[in-house]
């Protein structure tokens, strides 16, 4: 193990132009679960100076008025003046959809397990093929790593204390990294925060500087991570006025790993805005999260990697792998049959276990997938069972 590392993690605001198209996506996923919990919903949102694109594969009994949610969204997240070169009165609202493949809808629809049982769990086949990855570590009460939760921490704080008017020359974009410094593999003290925050064109930079190390930075951070090694860089470049799509273009899914563990663990590649649970980038993502968090709130180790793999149109993953890294009190070859055992990684059996045709996908898009309380796949409610198998 390294005696000593650094490990960075980034984390930006719902006002970021990828997040301001996650967030279009999973509201619009939302709106057609609240009407047909079935609905199979695949979108796609890309945005620019002016306007709002939505694309993608709906089959839903759901009626959407897109337009309306998309400006929505994008008023709430405080785009509402012309002068910042993106508004929800004045942005253009362009729609593509058509239906979900029938060659994807039979292997969704139709399993290969389903061929020769009667059990339902056995009728839904993933939607794709792929490898999703989850993790859980004993870092923070929520058991997420140090550096990507205090870095959601920050950009939380950026967004409150612009909405709530307490920094009042702030803007939506905004962006932050933590780098958490690691003796003998446990977090030791923060090494350096850098706070990129978009602001007016009259804003004070010594000011600003002063209130966000103040007001987001002091209020998010313990005090205890802050030493007289760490160091802040508050907009580095000096000048932060365009911002949000009038400065870049976005897209959802482009912000995989703030949506996941920063870094800390590897990821698939697959995003999970605008995706139904049928899609197993998001559900078997999820799932892995939850059977990690019941793994280390258990006690069976202090951190644990799993990862799953599907083929299209089959309902029983392909693979599973854990790698407790050294901290399993069983063995990782154990540790996979006690997964077995109490976990059913089957998309009907996960999206029936989680509650996952249920609208609660704008609450997961902002500060992460991971963490948050009041998610289904952050409960710990398999801990008793599995806590036996400590030796």
């Amino acid at each position: 193990m390294d005696k000593f590392k650094l490990f960075s993690s980034e984390s930006v605001t719902e006002g970021h132009p990828d997040k301001i198209c996650d967030a279009i996506a999973d509201h619009i996923l939302d709106e057609a679960l609240k009407g047909d919990p079935m609905s199979r919903v695949a979108c796609e949102v890309c945005c620019s100076t002016g306007m709002v694109l939505v694309m993608g594969e709906f089959t839903t009994e759901q009626y959407i008025d897109i337009p309306r949610v998309v400006r929505k969204v994008v008023k709430e997240i405080g785009y509402n003046d012309p002068a910042l070169g993106f508004d929800y009165h004045n942005c253009a609202v362009l729609t593509y959809i058509n239906e979900q493949s029938q060659d994807i809808s039979l292997g969704v629809s139709d399993a290969i397990e389903s061929k020769n049982s009667s059990d339902p769990a056995d009728r839904i086949g993933a939607g794709d093929q792929g490898m999703m990855f989850g993790y859980a570590c004993n870092e923070t009460p929520e058991l997420m790593p140090l550096p990507i939760s205090l870095a959601h921490k920050l950009t939380h704080r950026l967004t409150e204390v612009r909405k709530q008017g307490i920094m009042k020359e702030l803007r939506p974009d905004g962006k932050a990294q933590v780098t958490v410094a690691y003796e003998d593999g446990k977090p030791s003290y923060v090494d350096t925060i850098v706070v990129s925050a978009q602001h007016n064109a009259d804003a004070e930079m010594d000011k600003l500087r002063d209130g966000i190390i103040k007001n987001v930075i002091l209020h998010s951070v313990d005090k205890r991570l802050i030493t007289d090694k760490t160091k802040f860089l508050i907009n580095p470049t000096g000048r932060f006025v365009i911002g949000g799509p009038n400065g870049d273009s976005g897209l959802t899914g482009r912000k995989i790993i703030v949506d996941t563990y920063g870094g800390m663990c590897p990821h698939g590649g697959g995003s999970f805005s605008g995706k139904d649970p049928t899609k197993v980038d998001r559900s078997a993502t999820y799932y892995a999260r939850y059977v990690c968090k019941n793994i280390v709130a258990s006690g069976l180790a202090d951190r644990a990697m799993l990862q799953i793999a599907y083929a299209i149109g089959k309902a029983q993953p392909v693979s599973l792998n854990i790698d407790t890294f050294g901290t399993g009190k069983v063995s990782d070859e154990e540790l996979i049959d006690i997964i077995r055992a109490h976990f059913d990684f089957r998309p009907y059996s996960i999206i029936e276990n989680l509650g996952l045709r249920e609208p609660i996908y704008a609450l997961t898009t902002n500060y992460g997938h991971f963490g948050k309380e009041g998610l289904p796949w952050e409960k710990t409610d398999k801990t008793e069972e599995i806590r036996k198998y400590i030796k």
